[in-house]
């Protein structure tokens, strides 16, 4: 019988957490004490620091309004033949010309309130809690800072669309956000209407995710686009206790998900762009993620494999020797960034508890977990581990 893994937070112990393994050989790994001075370090710099929300900046060239997420697609340039005509795609070539002010807006706001809220979980220090509140209030409650929840006009693209379904990664990073709403709530850290309006938006959120032409088109790609859609819809619905959405998501994990993965373990999608080496990690951290959020007794997503056995245990096998030792990597390098790779890849946590292996955990703890470099923070939305086990 399995044990599932859970933090035991008390004055004795801080975070210590035990993986889904067997009784005689129970994985322990003290992720508090691992994370607690860098935890403390980021929201002791975040306490004075004032929300950003994206009302704060705008484009001429969004179709949106004021409250209205707005992004530019990173692979798309003007063409030389046509300068002033529709742009056209350079795929891993980022425009650095393209608007980016409110995705900067969003990344912030994902790495200041999840570090906030950590810090509460660890110290119980109320005032983390308050400051993480005023960025939630400002995001969600706020009238006049407030974001409006659809993500209709990210990733345009000048002369090509005025918002595209792909755009809808660029707010993967609310996933932790949402985690930490969860804990404020449950720790009594929220008041008055702020719970019910801030589940609102997100419910909201997702009920756009699952009926616009943007969300059903970024659902049905076969590649991390389609994975990322599903770690947000999962962790949003179980934010909300939205039990329908869920099973959709664990259906969906089984029935389409797995089928990116190749019979060694590899994600051909993945292999086949410009950036094999970084997206081939960020597909793995998703697909563990989502069987992190969704797995139970009765359904753990991390054992289950496809009639012709692929899993996310041979999904790991095949990329734990890469990510331990990039010389080894097989295929082309990443046009741009592949410096910056790996760093502290959750999926590596999240698998090595999973299937009680120690060498997953022991390279997971001695990986870079706060990367500075802005590509690398795109791909990289869980930085707080002890926001996502139980």
């Amino acid at each position: 019988m399995k044990i599932p893994e859970f933090i035991l937070l008390n004055t004795v112990c801080i975070g210590i957490l035990f993986a889904q393994t067997q009784p005689k050989d129970v994985q322990v790994i003290d992720i508090a004490q691992i994370d607690k001075t860098r935890i403390l370090s980021a929201a002791d710099r975040f306490l004075h620091e004032e929300p950003i929300t994206i009302t704060s900046s705008s484009s001429t060239r969004s179709a949106g309004g004021k409250h209205d997420f707005f992004s530019e697609s990173d692979y798309w340039w003007p063409d030389p033949k046509n300068p002033e005509g529709p742009y056209i795609r350079k795929d891993g070539m980022t425009n650095p010309g393209n608007f980016d002010e409110h995705r900067l807006a969003m990344r912030r706001f994902s790495i200041q309130v999840p570090a906030l809220t950590a810090a509460y979980l660890i110290t119980k220090d109320a005032k983390y809690a308050k400051q993480a509140m005023k960025h939630l209030r400002a995001w969600f409650v706020t009238e006049e800072t407030r974001m409006n929840p659809t993500m209709r006009y990210a990733q345009a693209v000048k002369g090509v669309s005025i918002g595209r379904d792909v755009g809808i990664i660029d707010a993967l990073h609310l996933v932790e956000v949402a985690r930490s709403v969860m804990i404020l709530e449950k720790a009594g850290m929220m008041s008055g209407e702020d719970p019910g309006t801030i589940k609102k938006w997100f419910n909201d959120y997702n009920t756009w995710l699952m009926t616009s032409k943007n969300g059903i088109g970024e659902r049905d790609h076969l590649n991390n686009h389609g994975t990322e859609w599903v770690l947000q819809v999962a962790v949003y619905a179980q934010l909300v206790n939205d039990k329908e959405k869920m099973d959709f998501c664990r259906k969906r994990f089984k029935e389409v998900l797995l089928k990116q993965m190749g019979q060694d373990g590899s994600f051909p999608e993945e292999l086949a762009r410009t950036k094999p080496y970084s997206y081939s990690i960020f597909n793995l951290d998703l697909l563990t993620a989502i069987c992190q959020v969704l797995s139970d007794e009765n359904d753990d997503l991390f054992l289950f494999t496809l009639p012709d056995g692929r899993g996310m245990k041979n999904g790991m096998e095949f990329m734990y020797p890469f990510i331990a030792d990039k010389t080894k990597w097989n295929h082309p390098p990443d046009v741009m960034y592949y410096e910056f790779f790996p760093n502290r890849q959750p999926c590596l946590l999240f698998a090595g508890l999973a299937y009680n292996e120690q060498r997953y955990l022991d390279l997971w703890s001695k990986l870079n977990p706060d990367p500075d470099n802005e590509e690398v923070i795109r791909n990289f939305p869980i930085r707080q581990p002890i926001l996502w086990v139980k």
